[in-house]
């Protein structure tokens, strides 16, 4: 068993003391197998406020312990949300379970999303037109597990409403009954109904909705309600999730190849690089689960060189507007604009994003989105609102990669397929690609029924995820922000080296309560009795608490995982991340023990990350939140 060890740090002077786990085992003994077909068990372990995870070494001591006599069950490439749904899946049926990810989780297409959790009605569209029941049914798929994402992380997900603009009466009915027409296959997994809106209501709702546009008045509004999540932080508890359930995951590694037996060529594990230290091992498994998005092919291609490839990259552009362009709950959607893509403009984190649907696109690592296509979605916006609207405002612009998917087995490739494939071309090697994030669960457990099937394991339950409460979920409800801000304080220093009171406002407190759930008393706590209760950035509600907290507890291992993937300020306000980047590595070199020249490659590697963030740098949003 693992042994306990008491670390002392010191943040601003203000001792702490962490628990952490200081000796390195294998994780098999974490969940028994009596627990995970209990399944109750397991979800009182994940809904623990008080369970800790491992630190980051005793992954790596696990993964490297997985040798060729004794394998992990299944090595997992890839920690987006299919990755890391493929991990909690095959975790909770009582596997032995790896995963690895070149970068940080959710750091590639999985935090570059449109933030919608979405049944697809334009899929409903076609099916209806085409008679495609193919289509037909990825919308009633769809719609189940958008109801059971939102229900399994309450915290982090919610349900929106999305107000579609009429500007004459065949669009009104055309529109009414296609979203009724949805409200229907939605059956008991309806949010809530849609309804239509008067001009004068809709403009009520939606004040920067214009009244006329080109030439014609504004007759009404549909309005329909899907589902709305912060899908980085979706995906980092996902990761979490996983580890609580037994898993053992390990960020910041790549595969470098692939591991073959050697008399039937059979995949049977990966060498991988820990591009924190450069040092490379091999580790072992039954069956490998590719699960690395868009860099699928890449993965592939380790098994065979001429492997064909099965992915198709599309790129969705989004920029981000100050909160005044969108009413807080309501969004607003445009189904066909000049070139007849689609437009979205929705709250989000208190912002606005606004975006495009699919253009083909080249795979990067970090690609950044074209000029023409945020003023694109500038003037397609400006179609529909009554304010100016400025370049200027553009406080982040990004760009994602989505990975549609070609089955290799496939005679036919000129359909590109929007769900998802999982296939075999290579003995002990799954590939898992496609779909989209709200359909993640149901990916992963296919991924797992292929890779069970592939190396014949004997899984100790069927898969449980269905109604499986990701942490932070459970017994969280909207009103939890409330005692955070009348039980705590921020305890901040001053520039004068002072540590002073100020209150855990609303503002911030319902912040920790959204993006950590029911662990939020834990991030509360260390602004309270750290010091660390200063905000890093004026106008959002980001504390250094905060940094601390995900360096301890959610492997953040560099400043780029902080202000993208943890806390989304980034994403926000590209100019309030480059500021607030100092006092993030100061923190984190006290959490994770840097050296000056590593804190001088953090600053540059982050502005590095922060220049494929298109922003306008004379962009200069303040709403008085501070």
């Amino acid at each position: 068993m693992a042994t306990t060890g008491i670390i002392l740090r010191r943040i601003g002077g203000s001792a702490i003391v962490v628990a952490a786990v200081t000796t390195a085992l294998t994780f098999r003994d974490t969940v028994s197998s009596s627990e995970t077909v209990e399944g109750g068990s397991l979800q009182a372990r994940i809904a623990d406020t008080n369970a800790v995870v491992p630190p980051r070494r005793a992954h790596l001591s696990a993964l490297i312990g997985a040798s060729a006599d004794d394998p992990l069950d299944i090595l997992v490439i890839g920690g987006g949300a299919t990755g890391c749904g493929v991990a909690v899946d095959a975790a909770t049926r009582g596997l032995r379970v790896g995963l690895v990810e070149r970068e940080d989780f959710s750091s590639g297409t999985s935090s570059r999303s449109t933030k919608l959790i979405h049944g697809g009605v334009r899929y409903l569209e076609k099916a209806v037109f085409n008679v495609d029941y193919g289509q037909l049914k990825l919308v009633f798929h769809a719609l189940k597990e958008r109801k059971q994402l939102i229900d399994n992380a309450p915290h982090l997900c919610h349900s929106l409403p999305c107000m579609t603009p009429c500007f004459d009466w065949f669009e009104v009915v055309y529109y009414w009954a296609g979203l009724k027409l949805y409200d229907l296959v939605a059956g008991p997994r309806l949010l809530h109904l849609s309804r239509y809106y008067s001009a004068q209501e809709s403009i009520e709702l939606f004040p920067t909705l214009r009244r006329v546009g080109n030439g014609k008045s504004l007759k009404g509004t549909v309005v329909y309600y899907d589902g709305q999540m912060n899908d980085s932080r979706l995906n980092v508890g996902l990761a979490c999730t996983a580890v609580l359930a037994g898993a053992s995951v390990l960020n910041h590694a790549e595969v470098v190849s692939l591991l073959k037996h050697e008399v039937d060529g059979r995949i049977v594990g990966a060498r991988v690089r820990d591009n924190l230290s450069g040092e490379e091992f091999d580790t072992y498994a039954k069956v490998v689960v590719n699960a690395a998005g868009a860099f699928c092919d890449s993965i592939r291609k380790l098994a065979r060189a001429d492997a064909p490839l099965m992915i198709c990259p599309s790129s969705g552009v989004h920029i981000v507007l100050p909160d005044y362009y969108s009413p807080e709950g309501m969004g607003l959607i445009v189904p066909k604009t000049k070139d007849g893509r689609v437009v979205f403009m929705l709250p989000w984190l208190g912002r606005t994003v606004a975006g495009t649907t699919d253009s083909n696109t080249e795979i990067t690592l970090l690609p950044e989105p074209h000029e023409n296509e945020i003023q694109f979605i500038l003037e397609a916006i400006s179609d529909y609102l009554n304010v100016k609207v400025r370049r200027e405002d553009v406080l982040s612009a990004w760009s994602g990669i989505r990975p549609l998917a070609m089955d290799p087995r496939a005679k036919n490739t000129e359909n590109i397929s929007r769900d998802h494939v999982v296939c075999e071309d290579f003995p002990g090697l799954v590939t898992i690609t496609g779909g989209k994030w709200t359909t993640y669960r149901s990916m992963a457990e296919d991924a797992v029924d292929a890779a069970i099937k592939s190396a014949k394991l004997s899984p100790a339950n069927e898969c449980m995820t269905n109604n499986l409460i990701l942490i932070g979920g459970y017994s969280w409800d909207p009103a939890s922000f409330t005692s955070i801000a009348q039980q705590y304080i921020r305890m901040k220093r001053t520039y004068g080296g002072k540590v002073v009171p100020a209150p855990m406002d609303t503002a911030v407190a319902k912040h920790l309560s959204h993006a950590y759930g029911a662990l939020a008393e834990r991030v509360a706590s260390i602004a309270q009795h750290e010091g660390l209760g200063k905000r890093l950035a004026h106008g959002y509600p980001f504390l250094e608490a905060e940094v601390a907290y995900c360096a301890r507890y959610e492997y953040c291992e560099s400043a780029t995982d902080f202000i993208a993937r943890r806390c989304r300020l980034a994403f926000l306000d590209t100019d309030a991340a480059s500021r607030a980047l100092p006092r993030v590595i100061e923190i984190l070199a006290v959490e994770h023990n840097w050296s000056k020249l590593r804190k001088n490659e953090e600053l540059e590697q982050a502005k590095e990350f922060l220049e494929t963030f298109k922003s306008s740098k004379n962009a200069q949003f303040h709403d008085g939140k501070h």
